[in-house]
């Protein structure tokens, strides 16, 4: 490989106006596809029996039947009074002298405290107890055991501990009455049992999330945390909050399914507490009323002597959360969208939100859903602008708009991806002369609450792996120095998604989503349980997690290349710098670090010339590199692509490192 030279010069005095907000680094969850099941810990689904009996008559959606009675029944019936979904009915014949139930295939991890099972059921007065076990499938041991006694005719919540010896990817979950019972005296008679709901939590889950996401999570130090997305235009918040029992199960209108009601406002807030994270609300203005969006304020922030303020201290939260930021509409500009309208409708729309929003906190900060078209800012600006605090902005990069797909030769939609950066620079420069043209707009920042790569048409999952790359990660970085550098515009960004989900989550679990194994039947690699960051991830944790607080002077010479697009693209792209960079100083002044990412197919030689930061010692070199920008870190090699660190020495003020090509550096220098 070619072996190019650099140089980088720093100027640490003056250092620049306007601190780096640490909500630039924020991440995003939404109610997608999969997002939810892979952060929650619950290794059960279907848990209310929401699901109807596509695949077997009188079963929900994910459960099977367990019995060896030949006469055994199944019915969906309705569920217990205030509770969503289904019950399930199982009818046992005595005469059959067998066990009879229901069976779920799971993947488990050892648990010697035992996973927390809960049970709402009822049954027959014959039937005196069931048991609850795992087990492993293909051997048939039985992992961990417990037995409920049922002390009521009518229906009851029970709860219990269920250990598990040891691991197991193909296990199956069951609940069942066994042929141990003792039998009722009328031969001929049957019992019943219904089940209301069955869950498992293991014993480390923090809440109800995965402990290992929970764990990456916290290593993001993500700043900000947004819920919010293309679901939200349907969501209404009183759904999903008080006993889980009782909140109902509401089809996900945005992207099918069921919408998790398990992890609803309080439980985001209580994740983002532990999490030490400023929370971002999203409200529904698509279905959804100013009022409706006004309570839900009250309910996180009004005092306990408020109406939602009461309700949510009912909940058990009787402090108020203080939730300041506020973002009204999610891509109201696309036909998409719930609640989809023209511009002109959704500024006369954000303006009755916003009114009623702050009657009841006037204390909070709004944002309003922006765009990439200007026409549609100009309008809003117009009309509300004197409302809003922030414009949100979705900045997803694609070769979508280069006129590439993916019979394009790779090395050229690499060289588009990496341009990342220069179409930022040209969105935020349209929207810096629109603030600029009227004094209203003087107060306006960005909150650019989406961005990531977007493989089109990828998005579709056609078993490419492109939204996982190490090429992926270069683009994201290059965009983050962007954004670094417009740290006086924009201060909060969404990496889109957190887990799994539509596009690149940064966090992945398991083997079912994940673009390169879509298709493949969840657990079919044995590693359904592995929890792993893409490369993506390891970008969002380097420059998340160092001490910075403003942008210093940097000049560089580097070598140059260019996107040849066969349509005509809206940056000028035909003379980019292979290196992007930009250097920061922290607070105290004595750390410099400088953000490095080498877009180029090259490897470089680059000299950092500190301009008198120090003169000599040793820095510290964070790296994300590979040899191949397609690597991708999967369930088989979870740390294929992650960071390395090392010390170079320096003297008279210069510091030399090779950069790899496709790569992405981090160089600290403390004085």
């Amino acid at each position: 490989m070619r072996q190019s030279r650099a140089s980088i010069k720093i100027n640490p005095d003056p250092i620049g106006k306007n601190k780096i907000n640490p909500y630039l680094f924020g991440h995003f969850v939404e109610d997608i596809r999969d997002h939810m099941d892979a952060m929650l810990a619950y290794p059960l689904s279907d848990m209310d029996f929401e699901s109807i009996d596509n695949t077997y008559r009188g079963l929900s959606g994910s459960w099977r039947p367990y019995t060896n009675g030949k006469s055994t029944r199944y019915a969906l019936e309705p569920a217990a009074a205030h509770h969503s979904g289904h019950s399930q009915m199982i009818r046992v014949f005595s005469s059959d002298g067998g066990y009879a139930g229901v069976r779920q295939a799971i993947a488990v991890e050892q648990d010697r405290e035992g996973y927390r099972m809960a049970l709402y059921a009822r049954a027959s007065i014959e039937i005196k107890y069931v048991v609850a076990e795992i087990a492993d499938k293909n051997s048939g041991e039985v992992l961990g055991s417990t037995r409920i006694d049922l002390d009521s005719h009518n229906w009851k919540h029970y709860e219990s501990r269920l250990t598990v010896e040891r691991d197991c990817e193909l296990a199956e979950f069951r609940v069942y009455v066994p042929s141990e019972h003792e039998p009722w005296l009328d031969h001929v008679s049957t019992g019943m049992l219904w089940l209301d709901h069955v869950s498992l939590l293991p014993s480390d889950s923090q809440g109800i999330v995965r402990k290992e996401v929970m764990d990456k999570t916290m290593d993001l130090n993500a700043g900000m945390m947004r819920l919010a997305g293309n679901y939200i235009s349907a969501y209404h918040w009183r759904q999903a909050i008080g006993p889980v029992y009782e909140r109902p199960c509401v089809v996900n209108e945005a992207w099918g399914g069921w919408t998790n009601k398990y992890f609803g406002t309080d439980e985001f807030l209580t994740f983002c507490r532990e999490l030490k994270v400023e929370p971002l609300i999203c409200v529904n203005d698509g279905s959804g009323t100013p009022q409706e969006a006004a309570e839900w304020v009250e309910y996180c922030n009004g005092d306990a002597d408020t109406p939602m303020g009461k309700l949510r201290a009912a909940h058990g939260h009787a402090e108020p959360y203080g939730v300041k930021y506020w973002e009204i509409g999610n891509e109201v500009w696309g036909p998409w969208q719930v609640g989809h309208c023209s511009a002109e409708e959704f500024a006369e729309r954000y303006l009755r939100f916003a009114q009623a929003m702050k009657a009841a906190d006037p204390e909070i900060v709004l944002l309003a859903c922006g765009h990439t078209a200007m026409e549609w800012n100009k309008t809003l600006l117009d009309r509300a602008a004197e409302q809003m605090d922030y414009l949100t902005l979705h900045l997803y990069h694609g070769y979508n708009r280069f006129g590439m797909n993916e019979q394009t030769p790779k090395d050229e939609r690499y060289k588009a991806m990496v341009s990342y950066p220069e179409w930022t620079r040209e969105t935020l420069h349209h929207l810096r002369e629109m603030f600029g043209s009227d004094e209203r707009y003087a107060h306006m920042k960005v909150a650019v609450t989406e961005y990531n790569t977007m493989y089109y048409p990828n998005t579709m999952r056609k078993g490419l792996p492109n939204e996982h790359t190490l090429e992926a990660a270069v683009a994201n970085a290059a965009n983050l120095n962007e954004f670094i550098r417009n740290r006086d515009l924009i201060e909060i960004g969404s990496f889109s998604d957190l887990v799994n989900g539509w596009l690149g989550g940064c966090i992945r679990v398991g083997d079912y989503f994940a673009d390169q194994f879509r298709g493949k039947s969840r657990g079919w690699s044995g590693k359904s349980l592995t929890v792993y960051g893409t490369p993506t991830y390891y970008v969002m944790q380097m420059y998340a997690n160092r001490d910075i607080a403003y942008v210093v002077e940097s000049h560089t010479e580097c070598g140059s290349f260019q996107v040849n697009s066969p349509v005509s693209a809206a940056p000028k792209l035909d003379d980019l710098p292979n290196l992007d960079v930009v250097a920061c100083q922290n607070a105290n002044g004595d750390k410099l670090t400088i953000f490095l990412v080498n877009r180029s197919l090259e490897n470089t030689v680059a000299d950092v010339q500190l301009g008198g930061f120090a003169a000599e010692g040793a820095a510290q070199l964070f790296e994300l590199t590979a040899d191949d920008y397609e690597a991708v870190n999967s369930v088989h090699t979870p740390n294929s692509v992650v960071p390395a660190a090392r010390e170079l020495s320096f003297a008279d003020g210069q510091v030399t490192c090779e950069v790899k090509a496709h790569s992405v550096y981090v160089l600290e220098i403390t004085r």
